[in-house]
This record gives structure tokens, C-alpha cells and sequence, in this order.
């Protein structure tokens, strides 16, 4: 037996259901197949949305017509604007969510989605005609046909589970992994495949835990939704928020880690590959700062009906009894009772330097790779990606231009540019660091950077496009000071004239710097050919990280141009490299000119 779509969504994760949705509403015919249709957008690590650039992210995938932010407004246990000590170009919005509600809402919206249907089944191959995708071929021995196939696998392409000095097959805790797709992959498709690895948390009963021994991290006061199409005031007025509670590790958790290092995965070599050096594992942050006497632990709520609370900053790849201790040694969790232990995962990914910044692969026609499978981290850098890849599918089948995204266009296109030009060697993650535009690609204005795009592919409705454009001329007479004849919020809704007022208070506080940026960018890129000294002491440079001065010493890349293309260096920090040459020149001129007068 034989069946036919036009488009073929291989993981139903975060990526793989924006994939499926985008491809669905646009029109096409489309199937996601998952290993488990239980599992659909689970959140097997942290269960929160959004963060430092991710909540950007999210907001972009939300203009643009994606679901992930819709959900999280209405899974959130606790709501905060990270950064909102600093200026608004680095506000970021974060919701801790209620995972198993995350899942459920989300598995609803692809079974109630037209055009879309869902298979458990596993994918053995693909099938390749003359370099071009034409379907898969699952575990029944039936093919199914598609003029299109979208990878989005996370980290179950030939999943290890790792536990101290046990390991064994999985794509997650109790699943199974994806065990035949790589080799077609890499046989079929001519792709490259590494390996990376990530660790998550205990999760403990919050009956065993002394909340009076920590400090309360409760939800912001009036919380801002990631969703520009959730109406503001009745969404508040409903929202029921829980807090969060912040502890630390000590000297006695860090002796009892560090004793035990040959007993962790992490540290004995039996997971090789690299891991995300954001959230490393408890065992690599005493290793890598020995100096520190204690690290947080953010203590989070998983979900409003259950009471598994989630050990934010103790990642762990130790065995079972060692997290124990590890946990009972922490202030509050002395009595603390384990419902699930903390595990390393290694899994395969694809280079992105095989794919194109449509997200299709380069050897293989129609076929597109989105999330993890492209060495990224995080549910939101996966999400956008799964967005982006399904909208270009199907795009190239209906025969219009892709949809690439500038990197002075959103936070979106920064991450592709960077994994498809730079490369990975470790999960990529991203940051507002990462962005040089980033005073004009906030998120508070994501609507009016990407709205239009999404109502051109037919994501967003026209209806819904009508008000935001009532929302822009509103925006437009507040800025030049036309308040009398504004429209009401009853007619602005899901907008408002308390969010248009917000919009232009912080363009006009942005308006001249917005400006500076543009002119510094321009510079930087008609730089690249300047030379960078053999001997240059990039320790000179105070305001780069250890990490970016590492990289710099050890590359010692000979022009800007050769710097800007490493990976993990991000364009602030050649703006900073760019101006210190600068002025180094001038006191050579200066020096020289000096010289000859005297």
C-alpha cells in the first residue's frame, strides 16, 4: 500500500509541530509522523518557553503566524521579563508551563488542524530519486510519497541514555529512539553526522521540599503574554501564577560531586561528544570553576496537578545514589524524595553547514532539516526553525520565493545565518549578545517586523491582518501627536492604545541609537579585509569573555573578515575588536606624525 501527501514531517517535537501546522495552513497536504503520538511536544528539560532572545524568538514565531506562543500563554504557571533592569532592546519574556497542559494543547491543535494528519509510526528511510526527496518508508514496509520531507528528530537519531556508568538505547527517559533514519541519512542523502549531548535535572516532590530555607521568585505583577493575538487584560485577570524559589549548591555538594567524578558520565569519556556550555552539568561547573563556592538552583513548578518541581541548574549525568546525596546536601532539599533522576543523552545531528538558509539540505532536494538535528538547543531555536522550514517547503512546492529572514530582520535570521555559514562545534543556543541589530529587533516590536511576512504566506488571516493594521496607523498618529481621533481599544483588540503608547515610548528612546547601530554595522562590514596583527594580545580587549579570547588565540585569524566567520563569535564582539584596531591606528598615525613635526 501506498499513500500520498505533499509534505512529510518526520518528529512531532517542537520544531516538527510548527513544521506540520505551517505546512497545513498554507494549504498542503500533510502528514507528521511521531514514534509516539502520546509524546507530542513534550518538554523533557526545563518546561519553559522563552528566555534571554529565545522569548524574542518566540514573539517571532508568533507575528509570523506559529503556535508556540499561543500555547505558553495558556499553559503558564509563571510569567517574568528577564533583562527588565536594562533597556527595552534586551527585554526578554519567559513563562515557566505546565508541561503535561503544553503537550495536551498542543497535540490538540495538530489533531484539529485541516489538512494535517498524524501517524505513530517510525521512519526507516528516505526515499531518494535522482537527488531529490520523494517520501519515507516506514517500519510497516509501506512508502509513503511526498513532494516534500522535513526532518525534525531532536535527540532521538540513534539516542544514548547515559547514567553514571550504565547507558542504553532511548530517545528520551522510558522512549524509544529513532534507530534506522541515520543510516539512510548518511548513506541516502550523502549527509554528515555527528554527535552531541545534553543532560537534564532530577525532578523531586515539592512535599520534601523546605521552601522557608529559600528565597521566593514569585511572577511579575502585571505579566506580558508572548502571543500578540491573546487579548491582555482578560488573559491577566485569568492567569494563575505560581512562584518559584531559589537555592544553592555549597562546599559540601561540590565535595560530593567532585569525589565523584569517574563515577559521571559526563566526566569518564563514555559520552565524547560536546555538550551546551550554557547549561552544563553540575559536574562540568565544578570542574570548569573550582574557584566557586556555590551555584544556583532555581526550584520550578512542573505543573498546577502535579508535584514534580524541576532542579533548574543541577543538569547531572551521576548515578542514582550520588544524586541523592547531591540534592540532600543543598539547603531546602535536605529531605528532598526523587521522582525522576537526572540523565546525559548523546544523539546524532547533521552539520548545518550542508544545509541552505532556507533550511534545505544541499546535497538532496526537497528535503529540509529543522531543531536539533541542525545542532542547535532549546525548544524555541527549534521551533523557529521547524516554522521556517516548513513555510519554505512549501513555499518551493507552490512555486513562490523563499522566506529568508535578514539578520537586521529578527532574531530568527541570526540564528540560521550563524549555523549555516559558521557551522557548530558545540549546541547552538542564542543570545541577544548574538545580534547586532538589536535595538531594532525587540520584542516588543516583533508584529511590526514580521506581520506582513506571515499574512503574505497566508498564516496570518486577513481579518486578524485588518486590525493590525488599525493597530500601525494608531501607532502613527500617537508619534506625530495626533491623540484626538485615536481608534478604540475595542477596535484596536487584541492591540490596544496602552500598547501603541508603550510602542512609540520606546522607539523614539531608540531612534537615534537605532541609527548609530545601522552606521556601526555598515562599518564592520566594510572592514573585513582589514588585518589583524600575528602577536595581537586579545587580552587587551577587557569586555570579551574568556570563551571569545580563547577562540581568538587559539584561530588567530588573520583579517576581521576571518574573525566574524568563526563560530560562537558574535558581531559585538567584533565591534569591539574593529574599534580597538581603529584606535590603535590612530595612535600609530598619531605617533608617526608626531615623530615628523619633531
Amino acid at each position: 500500500m501506498e499513500r500520498r501527501y505533499q509534505i512529510v514531517v518526520v518528529g512531532a517535537g517542537h520544531a516538527g509541530c510548527e513544521a506540520s501546522l505551517a505546512c497545513a495552513r498554507m494549504g498542503l497536504k500533510t502528514l507528521v509522523i511521531t514514534l509516539n503520538v502520546d509524546s507530542i511536544a513534550r518538554m523533557p528539560c526545563n518546561p519553559a518557553v522563552g528566555g534571554i532572545a529565545k522569548g524574542q524568538i518566540v514573539r517571532e514565531i508568533d507575528a509570523m503566524g506559529g503556535e508556540m506562543g499561543w500555547i505558553a500563554d495558556r499553559t503558564g504557571l509563571q510569567f517574568k521579563m528577564l533583562n527588565s533592569s536594562r533597556g527595552p532592546a534586551v527585554w526578554s519574556p519567559r513563562a515557566q508551563c505546565d508541561k503535561e497542559l503544553y503537550s495536551n494543547l498542543m497535540s490538540k491543535s495538530l489533531q484539529n488542524q485541516q489538512n494535517l494528519d498524524i501517524l505513530q509510526s517510525e521512519v526507516m528511510a528516505l526515499v531518494i530519486k535522482n537527488r531529490k526527496a520523494c517520501g519515507v518508508k516506514i517500519v510497516t514496509g509501506e512508502t509513503i510519497n511526498a513532494d516534500a520531507v522535513i526532518v525534525t528528530t531532536g535527540t532521538f537519531l540513534k539516542g544514548t541514555i547515559y547514567l553514571g556508568k550504565m547507558n542504553f538505547e532511548g530517545g528520551r527517559f522510558n522512549e524509544r529512539r529513532a534507530s534506522y533514519l541515520s543510516k539512510s541519512l548518511a548513506e541516502d542523502c550523502g549527509l554528515i553526522l555527528e554527535r552531541f549531548k545534553t543532560t537534564t535535572t532530577p525532578r523531586i516532590n515539592a512535599l520534601s521540599i523546605n521552601y522557608s530555607k529559600m528565597t521566593e521568585q514569585p511572577g511579575d505583577e502585571k505579566p506580558y503574554p508572548f502571543s500578540h493575538f491573546t487579548e491582555v487584560e482578560k488573559w491577566r485577570k485569568n492567569l494563575k501564577q505560581l512562584s518559584c524559589w531559589l537555592t544553592y549548591t555549597n562546599p559540601t555538594t561540590h565535595k560530593i560531586v567532585g569525589d565523584n567524578l569517574a563515577l559521571s558520565s559526563i566526566d569518564i569519556g563514555e559520552v565524547n561528544s560536546k555538550s551546551p556550555r550554557y547549561c552544563p552539568a553540575i559536574e562540568e561547573k565544578i570542574e570548569r570553576y573550582p574557584e566557586k563556592t556555590s551555584h544556583h538552583i532555581f526550584v520550578e513548578p512542573e505543573g498546577y496537578n502535579t508535584n514534580e518541581v524541576y532542579l533548574n541548574g543541577l543538569y547531572t549525568g551521576l548515578p542514582f545514589d550520588l544524586q541523592q546525596q547531591m540534592i540532600n546536601s543543598i539547603v531546602g532539599l535536605e529531605n528532598a524524595k526523587i521522582i525522576r533522576y537526572g540523565y546525559a543523552i548523546e544523539y546524532d545531528y547533521s552539520s548545518p553547514l550542508q544545509i541552505k538558509n532556507t533550511l534545505e539540505t544541499k546535497n538532496v532536494e526537497n528535503l529540509l532539516l529543522g531543531g536539533q538535528i541542525n545542532g542547535t538547543t532549546g525548544y524555541e531555536e527549534a521551533a523557529s526553525q521547524g516554522f521556517i522550514a516548513g513555510a519554505n517547503a512549501c513555499l518551493k512546492i507552490l512555486g513562490k520565493a523563499p522566506l529568508i529572514l535578514g539578520r537586521n530582520k529578527s532574531y530568527i535570521g541570526i540564528l540560521i545565518d550563524d549555523i549555516t555559514t559558521k557551522g557548530v562545534d558545540e549546541p547552538y543556543r542564542m543570545f541577544t549578545s548574538r545580534a547586532e541589530y538589536r535595538l531594532s529587533i525587540r520584542n516588543d516590536n516583533a508584529d511590526l517586523r514580521l506581520m506582513n511576512i506571515g499574512h503574505s504566506i497566508g498564516l496570518i488571516s486577513d481579518k486578524a491582518y485588518k486590525k493590525f493594521e488599525l493597530y500601525k496607523r494608531t501607532l502613527a498618529d500617537i508619534y506625530k501627536g495626533n491623540i484626538k481621533n485615536l481608534f478604540t481599544n475595542e477596535e484596536l483588540s487584541p492591540w490596544s492604545i496602552e500598547k501603541a503608547k508603550e510602542e512609540v515610548y520606546i522607539y523614539k528612546k531608540y531612534e537615534g541609537y537605532i541609527e548609530i547601530q545601522s552606521k556601526m554595522a555598515n562599518k564592520i562590514k566594510k572592514s573585513e579585509d582589514r588585518r589583524i596583527p600575528e602577536d595581537f594580545d586579545y587580552n587587551k580587549l577587557e569586555s570579551l569573555s574568556t570563551e571569545t579570547k580563547q577562540r581568538f588565540f587559539k584561530a588567530r585569524p588573520q583579517t576581521i573578515g576571518q574573525a566574524s566567520k568563526m563560530y560562537a563569535i558574535k558581531p559585538s564582539d567584533i565591534a569591539v575588536l574593529t574599534i580597538y584596531l581603529e584606535k590603535q591606528k590612530k595612535e600609530r598615525k598619531h605617533k608617526y606624525n608626531e615623530k615628523q613635526n619633531n
